[in-house]
């Protein structure tokens, strides 16, 4: 691919949905195999890639609380989960030839490195993929605050959201045929019109820290590689 990156450093965020594939819960090792070529791509572009990987393919923290455990509790299950789901994408971007690393927000030295934020700067200059896992290591907190710290704290000029969806909506175009898609939007406008792109801290920091939210669907192949030139279809959420 000929055409030249808009940006430099990426922060990816993958809901945990999005490894399931047709599944209805669990890991679909094609999927993630995909998800793999495509940062292999990107990354062959001349792109730094990191990622934050959700775990609602195997335990969600709230759905947790709904279930009778206690928010912490159930928080933590969630950012545990979040360590697989990340063990699974490095081991498929090896395969693909990639060299990754796991950094743990939760100190796992048996099977990932504990989060650093220099190491993992580093890691992305001599060309690795570095995806971060158990979320800020925090409860109360999502991957999606996660994501949005993580591209602050590592100097990201944007941070790409893969959804199962090409952009953001007023309303849920699964549900309604009618719905508006954006192509571009302000941070104050997602969070007037509480749009649910990502929840509201982690619009607030990429806001604070002035990094492009950029929506666009993983489920579609080399799309990334492509929103990551301009093109595609995605919804960009900047300042006014």
């Amino acid at each position: 691919m000929a055409e030249i990156p808009k940006y430099k450093r990426v922060l990816l965020k993958l809901s945990g949905e999005a490894l399931m594939g047709d599944q209805n819960y669990g890991i679909d090792p094609n999927m993630v195999r995909r998800v793999a070529t495509e940062i292999k791509i990107v990354q062959s572009l001349g792109v730094q890639v990191c990622l934050v990987v959700g775990a609602g393919n195997i335990f969600r923290g709230m759905t947790g609380v709904a279930s009778g455990f206690d928010r912490t509790s159930a928080d933590h299950m969630g950012m545990l989960a979040t360590v697989m789901n990340s063990i699974a994408i490095q081991n498929a971007l090896e395969q693909e030839g990639v060299d990754s690393r796991v950094q743990s927000a939760f100190p796992i030295a048996s099977v990932c490195e504990p989060y650093i934020r220099r190491k993992a700067i580093r890691h992305m200059e001599k060309g690795r993929v570095v995806i971060f896992a158990a979320g800020t290591g925090n409860p109360f907190f999502t991957t999606d605050t996660a994501a949005a710290l993580r591209a602050a704290e590592m100097g990201c000029d944007g941070l790409l959201k893969g959804t199962q969806v090409d952009g953001v909506y007023d309303s849920d175009p699964k549900k309604n045929p009618n719905a508006k898609k954006y192509d571009k939007l302000d941070y104050h406008t997602v969070l007037t019109l509480d749009l649910k792109v990502m929840d509201a801290s982690a619009i607030a920091l990429a806001r604070e820290n002035n990094i492009p939210i950029v929506v666009f669907s993983i489920q579609k192949q080399g799309e990334f590689a492509r929103v990551m030139c301009g093109k595609g279809d995605f919804t960009i959420i900047v300042k006014e």
